[in-house]
């Protein structure tokens, strides 16, 4: 085995380098992993270009899969993983029930610790989930946003013959749309500003809204013959589709609260309101659940490989690492259509 790899590493905020790492140290219950593929999360932009990560130098990436080159039990070795990238505790009241993703005091790849945008990682076995080869590895490594995306449509308790509207129509907001439709939503609407997600949206089999042109809550509002939807997932962190999904949900129905916000969210006298006069269940979600009793990532794993859930045509761009500057270009400057790009290792 080689002593460096290739790797995306950011020294500072804005300062991610192409470079030579050292290869990672494969600690006892850990195996080395072949990254195959990694998506860029829109939580990425921030991360690398204004937040940072918990320290420098870090290497990003925590939506990934790949294959098993080393491992302490020889039989892992060969066989495909995508990869949870949260590291519990163990030791706080959440983990302690199986609530992994409301530890205390957890760990991560991509962001407190190295993650997969690089040629290889050392992760965790308990952290593996495993699948065959009559699935790709771009396709197993969109399992994390699905899965959360399947976790935000338990909290809205989406049953058979509801309305489900949704803000935001990036990656995540369509995944959230074909869980919807899978658990039995009769009507999904896609709402929208930029009006090539829109169209792709429609593509996909949905009603999709561009918000710039159309009221999405008078769409909702006519489509549901005044009533209003039965649940609302806001994706997209902003005040404004924060309060459309306010209006826009029936009375008695359910707003979860999803996307990752920029900055503060504020709310009107009038949209508070809304949660008043229609007794109005707000939840929230973050990330999924991963334990014995409930793992939507096995769930979400399987539905992709069945396409019951089809992730493929989500995958707009792919890229090598050694092209990052490409890669992140098209999501910030959004000068062309893009919906889940990728870094791809042959």
């Amino acid at each position: 085995m080689k002593n460096t790899m290739k790797a995306l590493n950011l020294h500072a905020v804005g300062d991610l380098r192409y470079e030579d790492v050292p290869m990672p140290v494969r600690q006892a219950g850990e195996v080395l992993l072949k990254v195959h593929a990694c998506g860029i999360c829109g939580s990425d932009l921030p991360r690398v270009f204004t937040k940072g990560t918990y320290h420098f130098p870090t290497i990003p990436g925590h939506e990934f899969a790949g294959e098993i080159v080393e491992a302490d039990d020889p039989s892992l070795v060969g066989r495909r993983a995508a990869v949870f990238p949260l590291l519990p505790c163990r030791k706080c009241e959440a983990c302690q029930v199986g609530e992994y993703a409301q530890c205390s005091d957890y760990d991560y790849y991509g962001s407190r610790r190295d993650g997969a945008f690089a040629e290889y990682i050392a992760v965790k076995e308990w952290n593996l989930v495993f699948f065959d080869d009559s699935l790709s590895y771009e396709e197993a490594a969109m399992c994390e946003p699905a899965a959360v995306a399947l976790h935000a449509i338990g909290q809205a308790s989406v049953g058979i013959g509801d309305t489900v509207a949704v803000f935001g129509a990036g990656p995540i907001g369509i995944m959230l749309g074909l869980w919807a439709r899978t658990a039995g939503a009769f009507r999904v609407i896609l709402c929208d500003i930029d009006p090539t997600k829109v169209e792709f949206a429609r593509k996909q089999g949905f009603d999709a809204v561009n918000s710039r042109e159309t009221d999405p809550v008078e769409y909702i509002r006519t489509q549901t013959g005044g009533r209003g939807a039965d649940a609302c997932i806001e994706g997209a962190g902003v005040a404004q589709t924060w309060e459309q999904a306010l209006k826009a949900v029936k009375s008695f129905g359910t707003v979860v609260s999803m996307g990752n916000p920029a900055g503060d969210m504020t709310l009107t006298q009038k949209g508070y309101w809304e949660i008043l006069r229609k007794q109005l269940t707000l939840k929230g979600t973050w990330n999924s659940s991963y334990n014995d009793v409930r793992n939507e990532w096995r769930t979400a794993l399987a539905a992709i490989a069945s396409h019951r859930i089809d992730v493929r045509p989500l995958i707009s761009h792919r890229f090598p690492l050694s092209e990052a500057d490409k890669a992140f270009g098209v999501m910030r400057e959004r000068k062309e259509f893009f919906n889940k790009v990728m870094f791809i290792n042959r």
